[in-house]
């Protein structure tokens, strides 16, 4: 379903509205969910973020990377889960333009890689070497080599790890007051879309 929304741009502050496109499809083993996408046609801002059609309490998922087998794991991760990597002591906090995705482990991994090579590209010295030391471990954790801890903090309980050995948790009071939430867009009550 796509529809107008008459709401400014929370980039570029345009009055034009927004179109929002929603999607609900069947996550399997994750149950169903709608894809919810804001865009603004102004600007090309974007935000794209799965939502669970069941409610869910704040939760985290850990799994220890041990294996290349680890690496065809499916992720499910919204727009307001911190994905951590514990053993590197690496974050991916839901910034402002945090976006939700499904993706794999092999992924996920991708994903922190890229962001290291864009640092190390302007990087000298000791900065250059730890990211090089990063790079390297990464490519270890790909083949097996190396074993890491992957966790997914969300303090809406919208991802997860899709796999056995994965375990599921409750986030602590505490813990949810230190994670940030991820973007602020807006909310629009059902019967303003219609």
């Amino acid at each position: 379903m796509e529809s107008r929304i008459e709401q400014p741009c929370l980039v570029c502050d345009s009055d034009s509205g927004l179109t929002m496109i929603a999607h609900t499809t069947e996550i399997p083993y994750f149950g169903e969910h709608t894809q919810l996408t804001v865009l603004c046609d102004s600007c090309g801002w974007k935000h794209t973020d799965f939502i669970p059609a069941e409610g869910r309490k704040p939760g985290g998922w850990s799994l220890l990377i041990d294996s290349t087998e680890h690496m065809s794991t499916r992720i499910v991760r919204s727009g307001s889960c911190t994905v951590r990597l514990v053993e590197l002591d690496l974050e991916a906090l839901p910034g402002g333009a945090s976006t939700g995705y499904v993706s794999n482990i092999e992924g996920v991994l991708s994903r922190f890689e890229e962001v290291i090579v864009s640092l190390q590209r302007g990087a000298e010295g000791e900065v250059a070497s730890q990211c090089a030391d990063l790079l390297a471990v990464l490519s270890r954790v790909r083949s097996g080599d190396y074993s890491v801890e992957l966790q997914l903090l969300d303090p809406m309980g919208h991802s997860q790890i899709l796999h056995d050995d994965a375990v599921p948790r409750e986030l602590s009071e505490e813990e949810i007051s230190l994670l940030d939430s991820g973007p602020k867009v807006p909310v629009f009550d059902a019967d303003d879309l219609s």
